[in-house]
């Protein structure tokens, strides 16, 4: 990507050569750190999406400060470490994409998205940039493909914040996921284009341009996957160096393929992703809490350094076009999309909520930030309004997804139960006597004693029980299921079984009754059909309408 200073951002205190003087840089480094995970924590308070105070407050820190900018901090390579940075959030979004979890008809959709979004909503913005903004076509065409990406920098948080059915999570992971390197290739052959001064079709974009892009692309995403392989499963360098082994390697041939050909590296690292999720072999250490501290990280820095770039100056004349601009995409463009995109496979609610979830997010961002300063400085008319244009549909989308995604998933019917539906891994008598327990309190109780294959039962689990009586074995297994399950993974086996071994069994204690002397309370059963697990650092109050499954000594004893 291409980067510099264009019309709209304000002249900022520098030594000269346009670098911070070295305080000035510290305090920027600080401030933006600051902001970033203080905007996340807020949001975590408030519960919504940290995207709805990340721009806000990006934009308001470089209106009100000299030192919160990214051409103060890095004025001739920012664009090269956004790129970076957005191919190590790539990476871990692929790392979540499994391919048995696509199947027929979840691949048709998606690719049916992927085709369909590109071509309408592209279109779209060049058919409404000159009317609404003043723009001619060549600006237009720039500004249309930035606003093709979504992303999962802005689905994956949305969608842990609504908890929408299996199906449409998936859908929608995959799609943001893979149309955030197509577009930002797009986008670099559109930006070198219209510096040739050439965009008409077949001239100014050449498909054998973006072929051979994304050849470059998957050339080093398997590159990528090699050297995984070789660190993880010949070198077997563990959790902690597997885990420090995939950044560098991401890093490196991202890197590497962006120097051959810019944005290739996004591609690469989506490829590397998949590999590390997919291949036999490369599924283990996926990722420490480390890696999704550091991708949380980067993902805040991003948005609030970029959005500090935007000057309000640059926002004001466009504010209004802008915003119908965002009524257009969100209440025409995505649903006409998303409708032609699904067919019977799809319930009514689920082709809904896919036309109600299109937010754009850190990859635009960062192509308009990179390329309409440098389109503006060659002279291309329209070009000072791609960024503040870009900017304010981020915002817009961001916070009318964040806010309604929630009720309106719930008004549509395609939120995912609260209802528990625990998986209990262990074949022993006492393993199957608690699951028969729960089971009679009215919980989904799912139970593992097979192969691998078998995980296709799985979906939907909301908690994972590992009763097998083996530590060491619970201890590895709960490594394994960390990431593949969504909520809390208990290693319990071994003390359950040694009491239950002496002749104490599980007894379901209903609603309003006392608990008998001698028993203890092991999992609470909320009224709503939730799974309360009682830990010691986990005390659970039970409420009125709340069962219990007890463990004490047998009837009669």
């Amino acid at each position: 990507m291409c980067g510099g200073a264009g019309p709209g951002t304000r002249p900022r205190a520098s030594d000269g050569d346009g670098r911070a003087h070295p305080d000035q840089f510290l305090l920027g480094v600080g401030l933006t750190v600051l902001l970033a995970v203080g905007s996340q924590i807020l949001a975590h308070r408030l519960r919504i999406p940290a995207l709805i105070l990340l721009l806000p407050a990006g934009f308001t820190a470089g209106a009100l400060t000299d030192v919160v900018h990214p051409d103060k901090l890095a004025p001739a390579n920012f664009s090269s470490i956004v790129s970076l940075c957005v191919a190590v959030i790539l990476y871990d979004a692929g790392l979540g994409l499994e391919l048995r979890h696509l199947r027929a008809a979840t691949r048709s959709v998606v690719l049916r998205l992927l085709a369909l979004g590109l071509v309408i909503t592209w279109a779209a913005v060049m058919g409404l940039g000159p009317a609404l903004f003043g723009i001619p076509l060549p600006a237009a065409m720039m500004l249309g493909v930035i606003l093709i990406v979504s992303g999962p920098t802005v689905v994956g948080p949305l969608l842990e914040h609504v908890r929408p059915s299996e199906r449409v999570r998936r859908i929608l992971v995959w799609e943001g996921t893979l149309i955030d390197p197509v577009g930002a290739i797009l986008g670099a052959l559109v930006f070198h284009s219209l510096l040739a001064g050439e965009f008409e079709v077949g001239r100014g974009f050449r498909f054998g341009e973006f072929l051979l892009s994304g050849a470059v692309g998957l050339a080093g995403g398997a590159l990528g996957a090699g050297l995984l392989w070789l660190c993880l499963r010949t070198l077997r360098l563990g959790e902690t160096l597997g885990t420090l082994a995939q950044l560098a390697t991401v890093i490196v041939v991202s890197a590497g393929c962006d120097v051959l050909r810019e944005d290739t590296g996004l591609i690469a690292a989506v490829v590397a992703g998949l590999a590390v999720a997919n291949l036999p072999g490369l599924d283990m250490p996926a990722r420490l809490p480390f890696f999704e501290i550091l991708v949380q990280l980067i993902i805040g820095l991003l948005f609030v350094s970029i959005s500090a770039g935007v000057a309000p100056s640059s926002a004001r004349p466009v504010l209004l076009p802008s915003l119908l601009l965002i009524a257009a995409l969100v209440l025409v463009v995505r649903p006409l999309v998303a409708w032609l995109s699904t067919g019977s496979g799809l319930s009514t609610g689920e082709r809904a909520f896919l036309g109600w979830m299109a937010p754009r997010g850190i990859v635009a961002a960062s192509t308009a930030s990179a390329f309409s300063a440098t389109l503006a400085d060659k002279g291309l008319a329209g070009a000072s309004k791609i960024l503040p244009v870009t900017f304010l549909v981020i915002v817009g989308t961001v916070a009318l997804y964040g806010l309604t995604a929630a009720p309106v998933a719930g008004r549509l019917g395609v939120i995912r139960p609260a209802r528990a539906r625990p998986l209990l891994v262990g074949d022993r008598p006492w393993a199957v006597d608690l699951g028969g327990c729960l089971g009679s309190a009215g919980v989904d109780v799912v139970m593992w004693t097979g192969p691998d294959e078998q995980w296709e039962r799985f979906e939907g689990v909301t908690s994972v029980l590992l009763l097998t009586g083996d530590d060491d074995f619970d201890a590895l297994v709960s490594v394994l299921l960390r990431d593949r399950v969504d909520g809390p993974v208990h290693r319990i086996g071994p003390d359950l079984a040694g009491r239950y071994a002496r002749g104490e069994r599980f007894v379901l204690n209903a609603p309003g009754t006392p608990v008998p002397a001698g028993y203890d309370v092991l999992l609470v059963v909320r009224a709503d059909g939730r799974l309360d697990p009682v830990t010691p650092s986990h005390t659970v109050e039970r409420g009125a309408g709340d069962a219990a499954v007890l463990l004490g000594p047998a009837a009669g004893k």
